[in-house]
């Protein structure tokens, strides 16, 4: 890799320790002192707030490059929204994920409208170079009136039951707003799920459906990719 490109250039630390703790903070239910403490515990002495800049600088450009190598997306989107309050305000956080349970994308917005709706779907639908076979949403009239003007060839699904798989991956976002006692912006809020979204969901195997073998492998070959990655982010 060219040095002029090198991320981590005229960082004290190397990019094997900086890569470990962005791995550590998005992957698990970890607050930035929890991971300083288990570095200490391997004789890397740096402050939590290094460690914040490094998520912040390194996370998206890790989480990018994950999204640009990701597999095709399944053709069965489920689509749902949650609500989150930041200083005192609700907002609602849009997620799309497909019918293995890969995250598709997240946007926060402030109102479920018709109009936020179709926000949503550009965004899900920027960069990619087809059109999803079936949407499942729950009855909120928005996702239809979107639906109607941006995919009106795609079969539409509305359940409150058959949307289970959207609404089950609110949960690491659940688990983190507690862990973070709630973000501090919409900004914040954004770019900090942009990011955990992806790399979270790159180590989540689906372990139920698969034998002990084929997920060693598949775990292999999760940590081979997120090697390639957190070596060529610059290239984002």
């Amino acid at each position: 890799m060219p040095t002029s490109l090198n991320p981590f250039r005229r960082f004290r630390y190397p990019a094997e320790v900086i890569q470990h703790a962005v791995w550590l903070y998005h992957c698990f239910s970890l607050s930035l002192r929890d991971v300083e403490l288990i570095l200490a515990a391997r004789g890397i002495v740096v402050s939590y707030e290094s460690i914040r800049e490094w998520g912040l600088r390194f996370g998206r450009l890790f989480a990018n490059e994950l999204k640009r190598r990701r597999p095709r997306p399944g053709d069965k989107w489920y689509m749902d929204e949650v609500f989150i309050r930041i200083r005192g305000k609700q907002h609602l956080l849009w997620r799309a994920v497909d019918q293995d349970g890969n995250v598709l994308d997240v946007l926060l917005q402030s109102r479920r409208s018709a109009k936020a709706a179709k926000r949503f779907f550009r965004k899900l639908l920027k960069g990619l170079q087809y059109v999803p076979r079936v949407i499942v949403t729950d009855k909120l009239r928005s996702y239809a009136a979107a639906k109607r003007d941006i995919l009106p060839g795609v079969e539409h699904r509305q359940s409150r039951y058959l949307n289970n798989r959207a609404e089950v991956s609110h949960q690491p976002t659940r688990r983190r707003e507690r862990q973070m006692q709630r973000f501090k912006s919409a900004r914040h809020a954004q770019r900090f799920l942009s990011t955990h979204s992806r790399i979270h969901n790159h180590f989540q195997l689906r372990r139920h459906r698969l034998t002990a073998d084929q997920h060693r492998e598949a775990r292999s070959a999760a940590f081979g990719t997120w090697r390639d990655v957190t070596g060529v982010a610059s290239a984002v």
